[in-house]
């Protein structure tokens, strides 16, 4: 779960690089593996960005596997749940990342909707694909409802607050729903900025009535942007090194958009934590996102981001959207069998 769970040795790293004597500290990721899939690639669906065939390696010691879970290959509709006091503007950021995702054909290459392909390339048990189409659903303004200090097991009881609200609650849809609960600047979240910036799991019937995946990302603006908002912040000891600009001028919801990116991803190809994952422990599982954390552009890995675009003001992007720009990270490809994303070297 990425950034959704392996924070602490993602600075871990971080820190060793830079006490080494490493410069240019921008991302680490795990190394991935090879992995056999028989995934559909399919003219719909593809896999490049232009005719390029330049992404990252992997090695031998992390193998992802399919576990013959459900993934989402129906319409996926993203029900959101705006949880505090929200900026429109903040909203309008978001909301634009994920309409950007189905609706590519008005985005210029590279863009969210090209990305999103690689995802589309998991496939079930009967070989069908991901879905491209992915719906923004309803929403609901949720004002601290449960306090402003949230546990894992109190964000399913927000959950269902939301879903049996007496005014417009969010509809009951285990089959093609995903409910994204985003968390304002002023809620602290159960090991939020310590251990994870967003996770994804499943609720509990015994607590919602029903299963539904689900994922949290928290806004990172001023709790800890120089973790969940990296790159475009960076630790006070990192001396020397410059955080990049943000696209929308906007470093905590900048921030979010990749981690947002990174859960769903994972949730569509792993919603019931048994699916594609590698590992033993489906309890902590590396998943599609995870092994390219901190991968953006060309040559990433290790200590560096990889080649990214900048635009005339000097902000760092990857992606296009519909009216936005993105810095949104790679997602491992089963065909592949490396990191594979947007490139700033196709430009």
């Amino acid at each position: 779960m990425g950034r959704s769970g392996g924070v602490l040795a993602f600075w871990s790293g971080l820190l060793v690089l830079f006490v080494l004597g490493g410069t240019g500290v921008q991302g680490w990721r795990p190394w991935p593996s090879n992995f056999n899939t028989t995934a559909n690639v399919s003219a719909e669906v593809g896999y490049e960005f232009g005719v390029s065939k330049r992404y990252e390696g992997s090695s031998e010691f992390v193998k992802m596997r399919y576990h013959n879970g459900p993934v989402f290959t129906s319409n996926i509709t993203v029900h959101t749940i705006w949880y505090g006091d929200w900026n429109p503007n903040d909203k309008r950021i978001i909301k634009d990342f994920l309409l950007s995702i189905t609706d590519g054909s008005k985005s210029k290459s590279p863009s969210v909707s090209e990305w999103w392909k690689t995802i589309q390339l998991y496939t079930d048990q009967t070989g069908a694909n991901i879905s491209r189409n992915v719906v923004v659903g309803s929403y609901i303004n949720d004002h601290y409802s449960h306090g402003k200090v949230l546990t894992r097991l109190s964000i399913q009881e927000v959950i269902k607050s939301a879903v049996t609200a007496l005014r417009h609650p969010l509809p009951i849809d285990p089959k093609n729903g995903l409910y994204l609960l985003l968390t304002s600047s002023d809620v602290a979240v159960q090991e939020f900025c310590r251990a994870v910036c967003g996770f994804h799991y499943f609720t509990f019937p015994s607590i919602v009535g029903y299963t539904l995946p689900y994922a949290w990302v928290g806004h990172s603006g001023t709790q800890c942007p120089e973790i969940c908002a990296y790159p475009f912040a960076v630790p006070s000891y990192m001396t020397g090194l410059q955080p990049f600009k943000s696209p929308n001028n906007n470093v905590g919801v900048d921030g979010m958009i990749s981690v947002i990116a990174h859960e769903l991803a994972e949730l569509s190809s792993n919603p019931l934590v048994n699916a594609w994952y590698a590992g033993q422990d489906p309890s902590a599982p590396t998943e599609i996102a995870d092994l390219c954390e901190g991968i953006y552009g060309s040559g990433g890995g290790g200590s560096y981001t990889g080649q990214v675009l900048q635009d005339r003001l000097g902000a760092s992007f990857n992606l296009n959207g519909l009216r936005r720009r993105y810095l949104v990270q790679w997602i491992w490809s089963p065909v592949l069998s490396a990191c594979f994303g947007p490139n700033a070297l196709d430009q």
